[in-house]
């Protein structure tokens, strides 16, 4: 296990050799950045336990591995092929890429995060998708005195004397730095422990050690935090983070101010285990805390301590005694006419934890995975639970869609990545290779396309692996699916949903098998898919990277990026040469 550095700097390193490459059928992946964040000692305030009982039941604070939040100012976009447009610009053709569209098919631009989800919410046809809370008068921003002009928080970061903050360290040239940074560059910001740090990871920059800003928390850990997209530009990122405390921290990076929510835990006591914005606001993020509940929060709204404005309905439970598990229960509705304080909205949705959502790239539905071993699919817009499905075994820890919202991933404690289709409502395949729990998956938008589709996986077993499918090979007997380099198919897409099937699938039952159940309310909850009648897929790439649990994975245009639960973040450069000799043909 590496050394936990406490109390000093950052370090990078360049570390070289065979096992700091990945071979993969495109080429070679090589380590070009191993940037080490440096742990904070416990606060004087806290109470630490030098020889922890293993078998002790008493609860002990949540703690989360290093997660990172991406901003690039102006990159090349990945190659899109849903049909949504977007008002962006683009500065390159990708006419060099593997994997893409015919050459006849034109291409739009779309600002999109790491996890490849775009952040425009028009569709190619013109029809706009609609917006949580847009039917609600009274969740309009009024303009004030500055009318249109972005609103910050109004508190300096740096300046602060609030006992939440124990210290900030902005660097030196902190200024200077900033204004050097150029449109190509990679913003980061990263957790570990209680610190939380901004970091300037462009290629070119040899401070990449060296935080931009760091703050350290009194007794929080911050274990979430997310940019927001619709905001974000070369002077403006507003950022929000999540704490084990509750707290819930909006910060601006660049004026260095910042908010707190649900301060001292006012409205809901629960840490936060899960943060990110609603898809096309200004203002509004949704929350997973860890005791079930998903609340909206504006971030300029005060907060009012929270009682349930309806009694929840009698629940007649389709598994008899089961209580913990239950349609979602909308304790507040974003259509509420009491919106004069945070919350906007709250959904109890288990009395288990919430260990990770994300939103569709088309915004109208929300993957929830929990620590009971469920996957929950929500048309957030209408505050309704359409979809639960069951793991093989033990909890789902992370979720994500595809750049296409036509299939979601999830990842858990039966090591198994799991592929289910939005459409067809059932899993489509299983992915084994892990040898412990799953942490994080993500689809790497720079390798899909309408036909081909790449993905990663890292877990607490060390490994990162990569995964090529098709909609061909989630029909195929677990028998015909062999190890195979990178796919560049041409197979016919057996599956198109087109947004008139989104709108209206959640009341067809055509693909519900007999043991499914079908509440009242249009909901189903899925039975669990029996592993011999289900795909299981091979991963092309499966190697130990790291020497501490793996914690994060993303994808940018020029690197993998892997985090694990000490503080190593590292870049992995994507292979120089386009043409990969490798691929096969899933026609012959």
């Amino acid at each position: 296990m590496t050394p936990i550095l406490l109390d000093t700097s950052n370090t990078v390193g360049h570390p070289s050799g065979p096992e700091f490459q990945l071979a993969v059928g495109e080429g070679i992946y090589c380590l070009q950045d191993d940037v080490h964040l440096a742990t904070p000692p416990p606060h004087p305030s806290e109470h630490t336990n030098a020889n922890p009982n293993p078998l002790a039941t008493a609860l002990t604070p949540p703690t989360t591995g290093v997660k990172l939040s991406l901003s690039c100012s102006n990159t090349r976009k990945p190659p899109h092929f849903y049909n949504i447009a977007n008002s962006g610009s683009t500065r390159s053709n990708l006419a060099n890429s593997v994997i893409r569209e015919s050459e006849k098919e034109s291409r739009s631009s779309h600002e999109t995060s790491s996890d490849g989800l775009a952040t425009h919410l028009t569709s190619a046809s013109g029809v706009k998708t609609p917006i949580f809370g847009e039917d609600n008068a009274l969740l309009t921003p009024t303009p004030g005195k500055d009318g249109a002009k972005r609103k910050k928080p109004k508190t300096s970061i740096v300046k602060s004397n609030s006992s939440f903050i124990s210290r900030v360290m902005p660097h030196e040239a902190m200024t200077k730095r900033i204004q050097e940074h150029t449109i190509e560059g990679l913003f980061v910001f990263a957790n570990i422990n209680r610190a939380f740090q901004w970091l300037d990871l462009s290629p070119r920059n040899e401070m990449k050690a060296q935080h931009v800003i760091k703050i350290l928390f009194t007794k929080a850990h911050m274990l979430c935090h997310d940019i927001n997209p619709f905001t974000k530009g070369p002077n403006h990122l507003d950022v929000i983070m999540g704490a084990s405390t509750a707290d819930i921290m909006w910060f601006e990076a660049f004026s260095q101010k910042y908010a707190r929510i649900n301060k001292n835990a006012l409205i809901n006591p629960s840490p936060i285990h899960q943060i990110k914005w609603l898809p096309g606001s200004e203002n509004l993020f949704l929350a997973a805390h860890m005791d079930g509940t998903l609340i909206v929060y504006d971030k300029e709204r005060d907060d009012a301590a929270f009682v349930p404005e309806e009694k929840p309905p009698h629940i007649n439970h389709s598994r008899g005694s089961d209580k913990d598990h239950r349609p979602l229960l909308v304790n507040k509705s974003v259509n509420s006419r009491n919106q004069k304080s945070n919350p906007v909205a709250s959904w109890k949705l288990s009395n288990h934890r919430i260990n990770d959502f994300a939103f569709s790239p088309d915004s109208r539905h929300l993957a929830v995975v929990t620590e009971d071993g469920y996957l929950h699919i929500i048309d957030y817009l209408v505050e309704q639970l359409t979809d639960i499905y069951q793991s093989y075994y033990g909890a789902f820890l992370c979720v994500c869609w595809s750049p296409d919202g036509k299939y979601i991933l999830t990842g858990g404690q039966d090591d198994l990545v799991s592929i289910w289709s939005l459409a067809e409502r059932r899993l489509v395949a299983r992915c084994p290779g892990h040898h412990s729990w799953i942490s994080s998956v993500a689809f790497d938008p720079w390798r899909c396309d309408d036909r081909n589709y790449r993905f990663g996986s890292v877990g607490e077993d060390r490994r990162l692996l990569l995964w090529d499918f098709n909609a061909a090979m989630l029909h195929r007997p677990k028998a015909a699916i062999r190890q195979r380099g990178s796919i560049s198919s041409h197979a016919p897409l057996l599956r198109n949903r087109t947004e008139s099937q989104a709108t209206t699938r959640f009341r067809s039952n055509s693909n519900l098998t007999t043991a499914d159940s079908v509440d009242g309310e249009g909901m189903v909850e899925h039975t669990v898919e029996s592993r011999t009648r289900t795909a299981e897929l091979p991963p092309v790439m499966s190697k130990v990277i790291d020497d501490d649990p793996l914690s994060w994975l993303g994808f940018e245009e020029e690197y993998i990026i892997t985090a694990c639960a000490t503080g190593h973040i590292r870049l992995w450069s994507r292979p120089q040469e386009a043409t990969n000799p490798s691929q096969v043909d899933l026609h012959s």
